[in-house]
């Protein structure tokens, strides 16, 4: 049996694996074996996870992280810890299970369609996709110096070109850091107040100006942007350290002083996600850093908003009431998300048709202004204090079950051909894209990533970015040049 073959059967045995542990789970949980069923769906997510990372060897696989997120923040809502949680609809368990398998779908038919095309990448890549080399960017460093010398002459053009996109790299941090810290403190002045230092529990929902805050919270783009300038760069100096420095103090301090937790660990796992494909190895040490500082970090900001535990544990309504608070509200923010999408199926009486995931469009050109109709559909939520939504709530909102497959098959395709792209690209403004996808995808449980205006402008950044990283006058000048003058 060739390759391509095992890798035919290892595919099927996936479909085979994943149907059959979901059909088991469901048949569980409807005879009341919650806790079983629980456990193997998180087991099953693991299983997935596993599998994707001994094809790929890179940890923040796509694929990967959707199966760890999605399939196992499905397993921890059916243990049913909270009495805000219910049996679930026989269509919500369809849609779940559509919206991984459909996900599967793309992703397969995207990389047996695609990758004959670029089995030969720009740097050899492997069909596989997400396996990075580690060498793609090398440190000039790090090359031997025994050599031809076409292959000096190599490196030497390799390193010209490094520093130039480190350079154009070094001046989207001054932008973004400048822009981000000018757009908070316009807020502080016209608002009149920081959540941070607000009583109002509620606070960081009020503190925004329209159009402004897209620029305040920006900054968060800047430690995976200085990830690349690190492994780009071999020139330093003290103004270039100085700016690193303030645009990742900033990128810290914004969140905090917005009291937003979750921008706040945007930003750590974005720039942790592109460390990871860059140099593709993690240490315990690392791990173990990164949480006794945010831990902390994170408990402070649940109190800066004012909640205290007693508000919490009144808001999670926890079967044992005396679980700790560290456990059941992350616990919560994984599984209402599931039960919010079930009260949605039970009571939405309608489809929108594509109103809920056209949000993006209608707030990013000031339509909802003039429409103001089109945005005030409501959310259908288990509770009022509790807004978050899954990845396909808006999908099913919008089209039903039908959304879910579309949306699903869309994000497997999107899933492998951003992996290839990342695999044969030579700007490194690819993994900013990556980083992005990953997170969403890796959250998946969270909310409608792709129905936020916020998820497009970012996105809008980084295009904007990859054109200006990458852009080559001399070879523009080239094909001009080839093409002859314009009559």
């Amino acid at each position: 049996m060739g390759k391509a073959e095992k890798k035919k059967v290892g595919v099927f045995l996936e479909y085979i694996l994943f149907s059959i542990d979901y059909t088991f789970a469901f048949l569980l949980s409807r005879g009341g074996h919650v806790y079983l069923a629980g456990i193997l769906l998180m087991l099953t997510a693991l299983l997935l996870y596993g599998i994707s990372y001994g094809k790929t060897k890179n940890l923040v696989n796509l694929k990967g992280l959707f199966s760890l997120s999605w399939i196992g923040g499905e397993g921890l809502a059916c243990l049913q810890l909270s009495r805000l949680q219910s049996d679930w609809e026989w269509k919500t368990w369809l849609c779940f299970f559509l919206a991984y398998f459909c996900f599967m779908v793309g992703n397969t038919l995207s990389d047996c369609i695609c990758c004959p095309l670029t089995r030969r990448g720009l740097n050899g890549g492997s069909p596989e996709g997400d396996t990075l080399s580690d060498t793609k960017y090398p440190s000039v460093q790090s090359t031997s110096n025994t050599g031809s010398p076409d292959r000096d002459d190599f490196r030497e053009k390799r390193k010209g070109k490094d520093e130039v996109q480190a350079k154009r790299i070094m001046g989207c941090i001054l932008f973004l850091g400048t822009a981000s810290a000018a757009c908070f403190l316009l807020e502080a002045v016209v608002l009149g107040f920081i959540p941070l230092f607000s009583p109002e529990p509620h606070a960081y929902s009020y503190f925004h100006i329209t159009g402004v805050h897209y620029f305040t919270i920006s900054c968060i783009l800047i430690p995976a942007l200085s990830v690349l300038y690190v492994r780009l760069t071999e020139e330093w100096n003290w103004f270039r350290i100085a700016v690193l420095a303030l645009g990742n103090l900033l990128a810290a301090a914004i969140p905090i002083l917005c009291v937003s937790r979750f921008q706040l660990l945007f930003a750590v796992g974005f720039a942790a996600v592109v460390y990871l494909m860059l140099y593709r190895h993690i240490t315990w040490k690392m791990v173990v850093g990164a949480l006794v500082i945010l831990i902390p970090v994170y408990v402070l900001l649940t109190f800066a908003r004012r909640h205290d535990v007693e508000y919490l544990n009144g808001i999670f309504e926890m079967k044992y009431s005396k679980m700790p608070i560290f456990i059941t509200q992350p616990y919560i923010y994984v599984v209402n998300n599931y039960e919010n999408f079930n009260c949605m199926v039970k009571q939405l009486p309608a489809f929108s048709g594509g109103v809920r995931m056209l949000f993006p469009f209608f707030a990013l050109t000031g339509l909802k202004f003039l429409f103001p109709q089109l945005t005030t559909l409501p959310a259908f939520t288990t509770k009022e204090e509790l807004t978050t939504l899954t990845l396909f709530y808006d999908a099913y909102y919008d089209f039903g079950v039908v959304g879910i497959i579309l949306f699903a098959f869309v994000l497997g395709a999107l899933a492998a051909g951003l992996a290839r792209w990342v695999q044969n690209c030579k700007n490194p403004v690819v993994y900013l894209f990556y980083g992005q996808i990953a997170i969403y995808l890796g959250l998946s449980f969270f909310t409608t990533w792709f129905s936020n205006p916020t998820t497009w402008f970012w996105l809008a950044l980084t295009v904007a970015m990859y054109m200006w990283v990458g852009y080559d006058g001399r070879k523009i000048r080239k094909k001009e040049r080839k093409r002859g003058p314009v009559i």
